[in-house]
């Protein structure tokens, strides 16, 4: 059986949902073009009227068949839970804002603001919650490189979230291409964007990452987010 493709799925989710559907968006790296065949996610998020049973009874044809295809469950926000909540999540808001697709229903920005100081806040938090677990992988992996490459593997896109988080704080758009948006955010942040060539080709779609014994990429990773963790705290 083929896979639903994303305009498949937004079509049964529309058709189970009718009025009860207030959006349904694609975001991250599908929507800003630079999604990687099997090994990116195609992620949605579905806004609805109200979260309940007979919702979850609805849903449950589409996005089991979606699941099977390899693609993760929507993220599922009612209309009031959405309007009240730029506060709480305002780095995902503003990069979901900044590169995302309607699949259907209408659009669920008008009268969405995020506080500045609410994105700075929230990222340096985040900033140092991945400084210290990575530390801490990074002292209880050193002598495994394969183990450590995937942990690095799976830090990755969100660093790279914060990075777009940071440079809007500095006043630039952040661009889409993982390559061009470490080399400019290393630049303003002041971090070498060379040293972590490697994490950069495997998101662009290049093969499975590999560590050495010895690798230098684990450390110039956890210099480059100890950077920009001091560089927020430092934005005002």
């Amino acid at each position: 059986m083929a896979k639903l493709t994303v305009e498949q799925f937004a079509q049964q989710v529309a058709g189970a949902l009718g009025d009860r559907l207030e959006a349904l968006l694609l975001y991250g790296s599908a929507a800003r073009g630079t999604h990687v065949p099997d090994r990116s996610d195609l992620n949605t998020l579905l806004i609805c009227d109200a979260v309940d049973e007979d919702l979850f009874a609805r849903l449950a044809p589409p996005v089991r068949e979606w699941v099977r295809g390899g693609h993760p469950a929507p993220l599922i926000l009612t209309e009031r839970e959405w309007r009240s909540s730029a506060d709480a999540f305002p780095i995902e808001y503003e990069d979901m804002r900044d590169a995302h697709r309607l699949l259907a229903g209408r659009d669920p920005w008008q009268g969405i603001t995020v506080q500045r100081e609410h994105v700075r806040r929230q990222l340096e938090h985040e900033l140092m919650g991945k400084l210290v677990r990575l530390r801490q992988a990074y002292a209880a992996l050193r002598g495994d490189p394969k183990q450590l490459a995937q942990v690095l593997v799976r830090s990755a896109a969100g660093f790279f979230t914060m990075l777009r988080a940071a440079l809007r704080l500095a006043g630039k758009q952040p661009p889409a291409p993982p390559d061009t948006l470490v080399r400019e955010a290393g630049a303003v942040i002041g971090f070498s964007p060379d040293g972590l060539a490697p994490l950069v080709g495997h998101a662009l779609g290049a093969r499975q990452l590999k560590l050495a014994s010895g690798d230098p990429l684990p450390a110039a990773y956890l210099a480059a987010v100890a950077r920009t963790a001091e560089f927020v705290n430092g934005i005002r």
